[in-house]
Parts: C-alpha cells; structure tokens; sequence
C-alpha cells in the first residue's frame, strides 16, 4: 500500500499550527468539492484532503502520524499486503495503487469521522457529501461605555457557501448581544451563524473577536482606566473640589494641598466591569499654566518667587 503523506497533500509544513491547518483545509475543501469542481478527479481529492484534515487537526492522530512518517517515504520499510506496517532493514517495497482510505484504515482502524468538511467512512466505497457550513469571524468594535452592561448590536458579514454547485458570497445581518464586561480581543462564539452546512451537515459558527475603541478621555490597564487631570498651580498649592468625567457619569474628586503634578488618585470601582465586581479609575494630576499671562499677573508670580525660597531641584545641588 502506498504511503500517503498527509502534509504534501495540504501544502503544509511539518510545523504547521492548527490554525494554519483549519485555514488551508477550508480553502481546498472549497475548491475541491464535487458540486463546485468538475474535473473527474475532484471527488477523490476532496476526500484526500478531508482525510488528511482529519488526521492533523487531533493531536493524537497528529502525533501517531509523525512517527509513523518517520519511515513512510523510506525503502526500509513499507505496508504489507494487509495494510500494516512492516520494517525490514535493508528490504525494497512496493506501492500499490489502493484506495487512500484503505491507508487511513490501516493506521487508524475503524476509527470513523465526523469533521467541518465533510463525512466518510474508513472504507472507501462509503462517501458522503456531508460537510460543515464555512465559520466566519468578524471584527466588533465596543466603546467602554457599553462594556458596563449588556449591550445589543447589529452587524452584517459575507461568507462563502456553495448554492446550485457555486461559491457565492451569503449576506448575513444578526443582532447580536455583547455581554458585560467583555474585554480587547475577546471571542464570542455564536453557534450555527456561520454558513449554510451541505447535505445534513451543521452550519457553521460565527466568531465576534471584540475590539475596544479607544477612548478621548480614558486609557485601559487590566480593567482599570486612567485618566489626566488638569489643574491649576493654585488647586495644586492649596487644593480643591473638581468635577471630573468617570464612565458612568461626572463625579466630585478632592485635590488635597501640595498636590503635585503626576500624583495618581484611586476612585474605586470606577474602571470596567469584571465577573467579580469593577476595576478602578486611575486619576493622574497634570499642573497646567494659563495659556497667556498678563503683565499683572507676571507682577503676582514674581513676588510670590522673591517671598519663597522653594527650589525644586535641590537634589541636583553639590
């Protein structure tokens, strides 16, 4: 029997990743299947490629393969006319131009399968053209705001399917709910909204990867959000009761005296929601000058410098 290797049959490197996998699958599955491809060898290759989908996506499958594969393309070592493996060093072997099922039989035994792409049997007269919709992934963009309590939203994506022996693109517009306190780069996975499976075959899942919009205000650490807050020299020097944004509304915040600029001021509870409760909000005091100074007030901060002898760089000094 002929030693079918898995990852020439893909186009895929030995260390191909998972996700590297699924993608490739996908796009050949789609290629190769008899209700789009006419070419009389379609169905067979559609069937290779699910085959070997099958095998490299399951770890275990994956690794029983590799080793196997060791010796697969060598000529000390081949499968007998029972569809083992046998190694003799030293001796030749023939290929033979057996079904590949037959070859994923041998390896893996009456081990079935069920996969997004398609459903066979081991044995290779059984073949069914039965395969998972395509999974879409779409980008949603959610303003922290709306991180603060359930919010629903309307989105529209495209996804490929095959209709009356055609890929055509499917227009698809859901509304979808985002849960609270969903975070940058979380993935939400909506079962069956993806596309249309074939035959009896499911279809296939919808991917929100969420993505925060950053905010004019607000800076993100974990679940806390940090904000600047300018004041003047003299809410610094003797301190001051301002009003300041927060996510959910404005709040009073107390600048004690001496304050100084880049001092950071904790407001519990005021950052993003989490599964256990709220991160914090993260004040940091900025000193800002007026935009222009007249002559009096030039007159003011002179005599405030000849009555103080405050210098902020003593530390620099001999």
């Amino acid at each position: 029997m002929e030693f079918k290797d898995y990852y020439q049959i893909l186009g895929l490197k030995e260390d191909a990743e998972l996700k590297e996998i699924k993608r490739t699958y996908r796009k050949l599955a789609l290629k190769l299947h008899p209700d789009v491809n006419p070419e009389a060898d379609a169905s067979e290759k559609f069937k290779e490629v699910a085959e070997a989908y099958e095998v490299l996506k399951d770890p275990k499958r994956r690794a029983e393969y590799d080793e196997l594969r060791k010796y697969g393309g060598s000529r000390a070592g081949g499968f007998n006319d029972t569809g083992n493996w046998q190694h003799a060093e030293g001796a030749d072997h023939e290929h033979n131009n057996a079904d590949f099922a037959d070859f994923f039989h041998s390896v893996f035994g009456d081990r079935g399968f069920t996969q997004g792409g398609a459903q066979h049997s081991t044995g290779h007269r059984s073949h069914q053209h039965v395969y998972k919709g395509q999974d879409a992934e779409i980008e949603v963009p959610v303003f922290l705001e709306d991180t603060l309590a359930e919010s629903s939203k309307t989105i529209q994506f495209s996804i490929p399917a095959i209709e009356n022996g055609q890929v055509k693109q499917v227009s698809k517009t859901l509304k979808v709910k985002i849960p609270m306190g969903v975070s940058d780069n979380d993935r939400i996975r909506l079962k069956g909204q993806g596309g249309p499976g074939h035959g009896d075959g499911p279809n296939g899942d919808l991917y929100l990867h969420i993505r925060l919009v950053p905010h004019p205000l607000f800076d993100v650490q974990g679940h806390d959000v940090i904000i600047s807050i300018p004041i003047s020299p003299w809410e610094a020097a003797l301190g001051a009761s301002i009003t300041v944004p927060t996510l959910s509304g404005k709040i009073k915040l107390n600048v004690k005296p001496n304050s100084n600029s880049g001092q950071k001021m904790r407001v519990k509870g005021k950052g993003l929601k989490t599964k256990v409760g709220s991160g914090d909000m993260i004040a940091v005091l900025k000193i800002v000058l007026p935009a222009q100074i007249s002559e009096d007030d030039k007159v003011l901060w002179q005599q405030f410098k000849d009555k103080n002898a405050f210098n902020p760089r003593n530390q620099w000094s001999d």
